[in-house]
């Protein structure tokens, strides 16, 4: 088990790709993360929202748990996505997040999404959301060992 982030867009910043290695470094099975970068579509609107979400949807499995990130998701607290994710690991379900692409996902990819997460009501950059994802996932491997990276 693991966790699987599908993002639309291009590879990674030199300074999203130092800070996302940082956290990347510091996680253990089942918090590591891979990441699979899906190139744009050279169409517009709703034509590269469903391009890009079929190559999403094609990526993905069944068993799966996805958790699709949209600002208009539930916003959660980091010691809720920490017990999120440990319940699907202790189910042994990997976790695949979705980073859509410019023009969102299509209605298709967001029913097939177990959980909507809202990372802030405002919308950041995809490079930025990369970097925040990698720290979270980093704080909920923290919380979950006890660990006192998060403190309350």
């Amino acid at each position: 088990m693991s966790i699987t982030v599908l993002a639309v867009g291009k590879k990674h910043e030199p300074w999203v790709a130092e800070g996302i290695d940082r956290y990347s470094r510091r996680l253990r099975k089942p918090y590591d993360l891979t990441w699979k970068l899906l190139q744009h579509s050279a169409k517009d609107h709703d034509a590269a929202r469903d391009e890009e979400s079929a190559r999403i949807l094609q990526s993905l499995t069944p068993r799966q748990h996805v958790i699709l990130l949209d600002e208009r998701g539930t916003n959660i607290s980091s010691p809720t996505l920490a017990s999120h994710l440990q319940q699907r690991f202790d189910a042994s379900r990997g976790v695949v997040v979705i980073i859509g692409g410019a023009y969102g996902v299509n209605a298709e990819l967001q029913s097939r999404a177990d959980f909507t997460w809202s990372l802030s009501k405002l919308v950041f950059p995809h490079q930025l959301v990369r970097l925040i994802l990698a720290e979270q996932v980093y704080r909920a491997q923290e919380i979950s060992s006890g660990k006192p990276y998060h403190h309350v």
